[in-house]
């Protein structure tokens, strides 16, 4: 596996996972109907540093974004967000990925990394807790579970 910046040409690979991910309404508080237009600009900003990760055969199978979570004195805290290929999950490319993540930040002098909106059902909780993230609090019945109702969404942070 090879883990990259992406470019603008990453961008059509990324999309039909993203697309899937977020229409399944299960684990980003985006909205589902998110256009194609409207998710490049979340995703791919020129603000962000995007990271694509490429399987044996050359084909994008995930992808991460690395940004400040806030702007002014606190900016040195960062924010990510990350997508694997569901197709091609439970094979540590998420692992991977997310230390990769990690490291850049730190790299680039990031003191923390925050996340705002964790959903708790989320398998990805078990991947940031052993990652060294705590859950600092949850906001109760937050998000509207396809198949789980109503659940919290935890606010994740770890020191870099």
């Amino acid at each position: 596996m090879l883990i990259r910046e992406a470019t603008a040409d990453d961008w059509p690979h990324i999309w039909p996972f993203w697309r899937r991910i977020v229409a399944a309404g299960e684990t980003y508080a985006w909205d589902p109907e998110t256009t194609e237009e409207q998710a490049r600009a979340l995703w791919m900003s020129p603000a962000k540093r995007v990271f694509a990760v490429e399987d044996e055969s050359g084909a994008v199978i995930a992808s991460a974004y690395l940004t400040p979570n806030y702007g002014g004195p606190a900016a040195r805290i960062a924010n990510a967000g990350f997508m694997v290929d569901p197709g091609h999950g439970g094979r540590g490319t998420g692992r991977a990925l997310a230390e990769h993540v990690l490291a850049a930040a730190r790299a680039d002098g990031y003191r923390g990394m925050v996340f705002n909106a964790v959903v708790e059902t989320n398998p990805a909780v078990k991947l940031w807790t052993s990652l060294g993230f705590t859950i600092l609090g949850t906001v109760p019945d937050a998000f509207e579970h396809p198949r789980h109702g109503r659940v919290g969404l935890h606010i994740m942070y770890r020191a870099l």
